[in-house]
C-alpha cells in the first residue's frame, strides 16, 4: 500500500506560476518621448546662452553712473543671455548708494536692458544722513547734505517713525503757509520741532498726538498772524498751551477755546 501511495504522488502534475506579461513598447516609447523633450531643451538651451553683446541701461544719472552699474554687475553677465541671474543682478544694482528700484529684463537676441531710480532725499537725519520719501535711510554720512531740506533727528531705529511725523505735520502745515524746519526725538521720547519761521513748538512725551492735533487745530492760527513776536510754543499742558513772546515772559493758557485776544493778554499772568 505504501508504495502504491508514493507512486500517487510522484505522478501529480507540478503547479506553474505565470508571470505578468508587459510589453516593452508601453515603457520605451514615453521614455523615449521624455528623452527627446529633454535632449531638445537642452539643445534650445545651448544655442540661446549666447554672450551678452551689449547693456541698456536707463535712468536719471544725477548721482549713480551707467559705469559704475555696469561695474556692479560684471561678474554675473559673464553666466551669458540664459544663465544671467536677472534677480541677483537686480540686487547688486538696488545694493548701490543712491539706487532706490531697478528692473532688469532681457532682450532678444543677447541684450539686457536696465532701468533704474534713483533715490529722492525729503530730509537730513542727524548730521550727515539722508531720509527718502518713505523715511528710509538711504545714506548714513553724506558728504554735502543739501541745505534746504528739513532737519530730522532721533536714535536711529526710530527714523521712520520721526519721518512719518514730520510729513503728517507738514501736510496740514503748507495749506496754511507754515512748514517745518526740524523735528527732533530725543533718548527720551521726547518730542520738539521747529517752524521755518524760526517758531519753537514742544510736545513732550506725552499725549503728543492730541497735543500735535491741538497745536494744528488752535496754535497754528496764532503763528500766521503773530510769528515774529512768538520764541516758542510749549504744548506739555493738560488743558492747554504756553506761548513763549519775544522779550516777554511766557503764562499757560487754560482753555484752549478762548478768542485770541484773550489768549494773548493772558501773557502776562504768570
Amino acid at each position: 500500500m505504501a508504495r502504491k501511495q508514493a507512486r500517487r504522488r510522484k505522478s501529480k502534475p507540478a503547479q506553474q506560476i505565470k508571470m505578468p506579461s508587459v510589453r516593452i513598447g508601453r515603457v520605451v516609447k514615453p521614455l523615449f518621448a521624455i528623452g527627446i523633450v529633454f535632449a531638445t531643451y537642452e539643445l534650445s538651451l545651448t544655442m540661446l546662452d549666447r554672450t551678452i553683446s551689449s547693456i541698456e541701461i536707463n535712468g536719471p544719472f544725477q548721482r549713480v553712473s551707467a559705469l559704475q552699474i555696469e561695474e556692479a554687475i560684471s561678474d554675473e553677465i559673464d553666466a551669458g543671455f540664459v544663465g544671467a541671474d536677472l534677480d541677483r543682478i537686480q540686487e547688486r544694482i538696488v545694493a548701490l548708494p543712491w539706487i532706490d528700484q531697478a528692473r532688469v529684463a532681457r532682450r532678444w537676441p543677447s541684450r539686457l536692458a536696465i532701468t533704474v531710480t534713483e533715490q529722492v532725499p525729503a530730509a537730513v537725519w542727524g548730521e550727515s544722513g539722508l531720509l527718502n520719501t518713505r523715511g528710509e535711510l538711504f545714506v548714513a554720512e553724506s558728504r554735502h547734505p543739501p541745505a534746504e531740506l528739513p532737519r530730522l533727528s532721533g536714535p536711529d531705529e526710530r527714523c521712520a517713525e520721526v519721518a512719518k511725523r514730520y510729513l503728517k505735520v507738514r501736510d496740514k502745515l503748507i495749506p496754511i503757509g507754515l512748514d517745518l524746519q526740524s523735528v527732533h526725538l530725543d533718548a527720551r521720547g521726547s518730542w520738539d520741532m521747529t517752524l521755518q519761521n524760526g517758531v519753537q513748538v514742544r510736545l513732550g512725551r506725552r499725549d503728543v498726538a492730541d497735543r500735535t492735533t491741538l497745536f494744528l487745530n488752535v496754535v497754528t492760527d496764532i503763528i500766521t498772524s503773530r510769528a515774529k513776536e512768538i520764541d516758542y510754543i510749549d504744548m506739555r499742558y493738560s488743558n492747554g498751551f504756553t506761548i513763549g513772546w519775544n522779550g516777554d515772559a511766557a503764562a499757560p493758557i487754560e482753555d484752549p477755546g478762548q478768542s485770541e485776544r484773550e489768549m494773548l493778554a493772558a501773557r502776562g499772568a504768570n
